[in-house]
């Protein structure tokens, strides 16, 4: 193999290992749903993955994400949180409220409906 072809080979091998780490290993941003009198909320940012990666919330208490979609890109357009029975399509550059009562503790699993695109919810007490 000549020096241009393993330079190329390394490029790819390295490219792959990047993109599976971003996507299914690499640390999120945790926020805690702001709460007002009988609700928490939280803003999350959808862009190429999901912004806070890892949202906090009460238990017992209803929540509400509003996911911001600021892309067209198809993997986003359809939100799942399996835990809570959720799958929604979100439009592209709108807001989509979603509202729920995480009823158990726990850490939920919230993705795209091609289960690229991650995040978490923590519910806690």
């Amino acid at each position: 193999m000549r020096t241009a072809e393993l330079v190329v080979l390394f490029a790819g091998v390295g490219a792959i290992v990047w993109v599976n780490w971003y996507f299914f290993f690499a640390q999120r941003r945790a926020v805690l749903a702001s709460s007002t009198p009988g609700v928490q909320e939280v803003q999350v940012a959808v862009k190429g993955g999901y912004e806070p990666g890892v949202v906090r919330a009460k238990r017992g208490v209803p929540l509400r994400m509003v996911f911001d979609r600021q892309e067209t890109s198809s993997c986003s357009e359809e939100l799942v949180i399996p835990a809570f029975g959720i799958r929604r399509f979100l439009p592209p550059f709108e807001r989509t409220a979603i509202e729920f009562t995480p009823g158990e503790l726990g850490t939920f699993d919230i993705t795209c409906g091609m289960s690229m695109l991650h995040a978490k919810l923590v519910v806690e007490d």
